[in-house]
Formats: C-alpha cells, sequence, structure tokens
C-alpha cells in the first residue's frame, strides 16, 4: 500500500578533496548547464554544493517545499507518483546528466512527484531561493535558465504520459 515516504536525511557533502572551483568545474560541465556563458555558470555555483545521496534516500517528497535543483552526476534517481492503495508508479527513472525538479521555478514552489535515489547518487545540489533570486535580478540569465529547463518540463510531461497510458491504459 503506498503511503507518503519521509524526506530523505540530511545529505551529506561531497567536501573532502571537493574545492569551490570543483563545484564550478562540475556546473560548469552539466548537460544542462553546458555551454552557458562563464558569468552565468558563476551564479549557478554560487548556490551549488557537491552532495552525496544514498540509495533509499528521498531527494523529493510530493507536497513538501521544493527548495532545490538537483543536478545529476552519477547513479540513478526513479521519479515516482503515489496512488491510493498501490504502490507507487515509477514514471521515469534518471541518471547522469538529468536535471532533477522544477517545481521550484513556480510557486507555490512544492513538489509534485517523489525521487528516489535506487543507487549511490552524486548531485549538484543547487539553492533553489538564491538561484531564484539570482534570475529574478537578472532577466537575461533567468531566462536563459528557463529554455533550458523547459525542455525539461516537456520531456518529463512526456514520460508521465507514456507512463500512465502504460498503467492505466490496460
Amino acid at each position: 500500500m503506498s503511503q507518503k515516504p519521509s524526506p530523505m536525511t540530511v545529505p551529506v557533502d561531497e567536501g573532502g578533496s571537493h574545492k569551490p572551483e570543483d563545484v564550478a568545474a562540475l556546473v560548469a560541465k552539466h548537460p544542462l548547464l553546458a555551454g552557458l556563458p562563464v558569468e552565468m555558470a558563476a551564479l549557478v555555483t554560487g548556490c551549488a554544493r557537491n552532495v552525496a545521496v544514498a540509495p533509499g534516500q528521498y531527494l523529493i517528497v510530493e507536497g513538501e517545499a521544493a527548495d532545490t535543483l538537483y543536478l545529476l552526476r552519477r547513479g540513478r534517481v526513479s521519479l515516482e507518483i503515489r496512488a491510493s492503495g498501490r504502490l507507487p508508479i515509477v514514471i521515469e527513472t534518471l541518471g547522469p546528466g538529468a536535471g532533477l525538479g522544477w517545481s521550484w521555478l513556480f510557486p507555490p514552489y512544492r513538489w509534485q512527484f517523489d525521487a528516489r535515489a535506487t543507487e549511490p547518487v552524486g548531485v549538484i545540489a543547487v539553492d533553489a531561493l538564491c538561484l531564484r533570486s539570482k534570475a529574478e535580478a537578472d532577466p537575461v540569465f533567468g531566462y536563459e535558465l528557463m529554455k533550458r529547463f523547459a525542455s525539461v518540463m516537456v520531456a518529463r510531461l512526456d514520460a508521465t504520459q507514456l507512463r500512465l497510458l502504460d498503467v492505466y491504459g490496460k
């Protein structure tokens, strides 16, 4: 039976040998942000940290505050929806190079899905309030982010539609 998952424990910073410039390099080479002008990549880096997530932990819980953008670097994350009286339905499995979470862009800033690590995951966790305030202060930067996330949103909606047709169309 489906029940609301508990939020993940606090992610572990992959500090160690990672210096701020390493996070900048990770941001610059992530496929979702690749080709972003250096000054815009620096705006993202100022809000970002390198994080490890253990298998089974939820990065995102439906209905909770959407406060982080996750840029997957390694591992896999299962994007799920809950249905009353059923096990969670996997909409999509995301891997390295994917962007996770766009609900932070739109009020009321609440997650619409659950996202669970299915194996050890490394992500760049970007503070959404920080990023949103920078995007609002710099409309050119904000528009560039919106263009990049619009393609993610369309792909995610397409995947959701196909999965729902697969599950309920039988």
